[in-house]
């Protein structure tokens, strides 16, 4: 009965009680329906990008409407640069073990995603060698690039911040990093992210339970 809230439903503790003392053929009914209510709703909508339409690529360099082209799907979604040398392989990994776990219950509903906020380095191909890199198998995983002003347009929608630093050259290798936001969000099949989790210590069984608590 954790569910149930008095003050959701505008009722004091002396209505609430009163209401308790109703006959006994209709108070079963009534119990069960004030419980599904309770039990029913979802989170509020963190960002609504239902009327948003960014174009973006994906690592097969096809185009992809985001989030139009996932309509009806519970997404996933990580915000990554490739050569992020801690948080995003964190994040990446704590998305696949939930693919992992919910592919073999057959959840064809949810899908994934890795966006990048380094559009200019992390091309198509980049993106590409970086699924392979970490095993995805992109049947239900996407990595999606895209101009620069799309990519700023959409992390300013969703309050997401990836702010360059400085550059460190060490012989042959080019060293660079961002200061960036650590999130994994969850996006209803409506295109209304739910939920946003810190990326890199997300736990598999609590975002599973955000999930299912939000799809179809």
């Amino acid at each position: 009965m954790t569910c149930i809230s008095t003050k959701r439903f505008g009722m004091n503790s002396t209505t609430f009680k009163s209401t308790m003392r109703l006959p006994n053929t209709i108070l079963p009914v009534f119990v069960l329906i004030f419980v599904l209510a309770g039990c029913s709703e979802k989170p509020a909508a963190i960002h609504d990008l239902s009327g948003k339409d960014y174009t973006l690529l994906n690592q097969d360099s096809s185009i992809v409407h985001f989030p139009g082209d996932y309509r009806g799907k519970t997404v996933v979604i990580g915000f990554i640069y490739t050569h992020c040398p801690d948080i995003c392989p964190m994040t990446t990994h704590n998305i696949q073990l939930v693919k992992n776990e919910l592919d073999t219950q057959g959840a064809a509903d949810v899908t994934y995603i890795d966006i990048s906020f380094d559009p200019t380095r992390d091309t198509p191909s980049v993106l590409k060698r970086y699924a392979d890199l970490f095993g995805i198998t992109t049947d239900n995983f996407t990595l999606l690039t895209g101009s620069t002003a799309e990519i700023r347009s959409l992390l300013k929608d969703v309050d997401m911040y990836a702010i360059p630093e400085d550059t460190t050259v060490t012989g042959n290798d080019t060293a660079y990093y961002f200061i960036h936001t650590d999130r994994i969000s969850i996006m209803d099949p409506e295109g209304k992210i739910r939920y946003e989790i810190k990326g890199s210590t997300a736990k598999k069984e609590d975002l599973i339970n955000d999930i299912t608590s939000i799809r179809n």
